[in-house]
């Protein structure tokens, strides 16, 4: 029970489907980032059902190519798109690392969170344009590996501040045993990437690592260490990043 109740916390939490309302109970939280991954896995298989049904449909490639760009932001009600916005304004505004935590609070937009938001969907939105159907696959499958690294990130990544998300799930979590089980996760989809498209899914592989370093190094240094938000950051710039990766790999190989 412990653990299906885990489950409808993630869930809950970090998408928009609809889930039985459940208390944040101490043991249950303690395997809630177990099946955060199966978040994106949800996600993913949106975003390949889409791609697939979407083609034999009669609309245009434009409207195609929207639904798919928006059906990550749409499952997850934007929750990770909110940090992405937030960090991009404290990174943007050069401040101390306590300044730029304030700016991570701060609940309305600066300029720099509207110029990447608009930047994130021009460049999401022309590089799902180039997708190929063949590589739909190895896309979706990415969702699922992003959800394992931020997952295994909470739990081995210091936290910037003792509030929050991320200290919260961090504070109330088995963090031995979910990073086990995190990394079980993590080497399975690897596998499953590899197996499903080599060259594809190798790109996927080492850019979200390259991503994952890219990450620690940052929140570290510019943080202190991790935030919800910061975690939210992590995800979209891997989804962006992995989505690129598939793209240029198809054109070049």
């Amino acid at each position: 029970m412990k653990y299906l109740k885990a489950a409808v916390i993630a869930f809950g939490m970090y998408s928009k489907i609809p889930m039985p309302r459940t208390e944040w109970d101490k043991e249950p939280m303690k395997y809630v980032m177990c099946f955060f991954p199966w978040v994106g896995a949800v996600i993913g298989a949106c975003f390949y059902l889409w791609g697939i049904v979407g083609k034999g449909i009669p609309i245009g490639e434009t409207l195609y190519t929207v639904i798919l760009t928006v059906i990550p932001v749409f499952l997850t009600g934007g929750i990770h798109m909110d940090g992405f916005l937030d960090t991009t304004d404290a990174l943007s505004s050069w401040q101390t690392k306590e300044r730029r935590l304030e700016i991570l609070k701060d609940s309305h937009a600066g300029a720099f969170a509207v110029i990447g938001e608009c930047l994130y969907f021009l460049l999401y939105y022309g590089f799902v344009s180039e997708l190929m159907v063949k590589d739909l696959g190895t896309v979706s499958i990415s969702f699922f590996l992003s959800r394992c690294l931020s997952g295994y990130a909470v739990m081995a990544f210091p936290c910037a501040k003792n509030t929050g998300l991320a200290a919260a799930f961090a504070e109330g979590a088995d963090k031995k045993h979910v990073q086990k089980i995190l990394l079980i996760e993590t080497i399975l989809v690897a596998a499953v990437l590899l197996w499903s498209n080599f060259f594809a899914g190798g790109a996927v592989i080492v850019v979200s690592l390259l991503v994952f370093c890219w990450y620690h190094k940052m929140s570290v240094e510019q943080f202190g260490g991790i935030t919800g938000d910061l975690a939210g950051w992590f995800l979209q710039v891997c989804e962006l990043a992995t989505l690129i990766a598939v793209t240029v790999t198809a054109k070049i190989i």
